[in-house]
């Protein structure tokens, strides 16, 4: 089968941007080529793997099928041209991480700053983004590391929990139920509820728990932490955060919290694609997160 690198190159760059113009934009290439690689793949498969719907392109069930070996090859290149290159020395080690917004404001930073301490030769990247985005840039090989939840089934990815992920219940301060020690959500029905944007964990999370509940509360999405926050604050509505987040407004004073029954033990976890070989800094980094080292480098925070 003669399928090169560019025809692979081009696939993937159409399976994510939807457009031929698009991809050839990414590219750097003219929209005849990217059609014309497209067309090539096809062929060399015998079926077509793209399909054009009005002015998009979108993948076939053929190319659906074949999305993600594509991405583990091209991805697999990747990782060993970075490896070649670190083991030559002609390269920095380097370690590309994504990770989710929660954790990329609270967890991530004081395991870089002790990590860098550790390995001063390495270089880190940090990608910031929800959860979906998040997860799809570690399947399509662009970063070696995710910090998140845990990973879904079947994904693809697999899962190192290295921290408790609590989550808690936060209200206004002179809300009645702040300080309470036992709240059902049966109690919280009527209150406003304050959601992350579309494709956040947390997000996920709060809506599967009104939906096993019962519950179908008036809601209004915001889109950060910081916001939210600021939201319940001023009396809009109740939200669930992790704690990582929330830590500084309780012990000030400027937020309560209440203990809420049923909600769900979660953990952070460093991801990364399920099988493969990883490069000697992406195993030194996964390995660190693990260790005595990053649970002290969290321990040391004052959140």
């Amino acid at each position: 089968m003669a399928v090169t690198l560019t025809q692979l190159s081009t696939f993937l760059a159409v399976a994510r941007t939807g457009s031929v113009k698009a991809a050839a934009a990414e590219l750097f290439v003219t929209q005849p080529s990217v059609s014309a690689a497209l067309a090539a793949l096809s062929r060399e498969f015998g079926t077509p793997l793209t399909e054009r719907v009005g002015r998009t392109v979108r993948l076939t069930p053929a190319g659906e099928a074949f999305l993600p070996y594509a991405a583990d090859v091209l991805g697999a290149l990747d990782q060993g041209r970075r490896a070649s290159h670190e083991a030559a020395a002609t390269k920095a080690r380097e370690v590309r991480i994504a990770a989710v917004t929660t954790a990329a404001e609270y967890v991530v930073p004081p395991l870089l700053r002790r990590f860098a301490d550790l390995h001063p030769g390495t270089s880190l990247t940090l990608e910031v983004g929800n959860r979906e985005r998040v997860f799809q840039r570690v399947r399509d090989h662009l970063v070696d590391i995710a910090i998140g939840g845990s990973p879904p089934v079947g994904g693809g990815l697999a899962g190192h929990p290295f921290l408790r992920n609590e989550i808690v219940l936060i209200v206004p301060l002179e809300d009645e139920l702040g300080g309470r020690e036992r709240v059902s959500f049966a109690d919280l029905g009527g209150r406003t509820w304050l959601l992350r944007e579309e494709g956040s964990g947390t997000r996920a999370m709060v809506e599967g728990l009104l939906a096993r509940h019962g519950i179908e509360p008036t809601t209004l999405t915001l889109g950060s932490n910081g916001a939210i926050k600021q939201a319940v604050r001023m009396g809009l509505g109740i939200s669930l955060q992790s704690r990582v987040a929330v830590e500084l407004e309780l012990r000030t004073g400027l937020l309560a919290t209440a203990r809420l029954r049923g909600l769900p033990s979660r953990s952070w976890y460093a991801l990364t694609t399920a099988g493969g070989h990883r490069r000697p800094a992406v195993e030194c980094f996964l390995e660190f997160v693990t260790s005595a080292a990053a649970r002290s480098a969290l321990a040391d925070v004052d959140w």
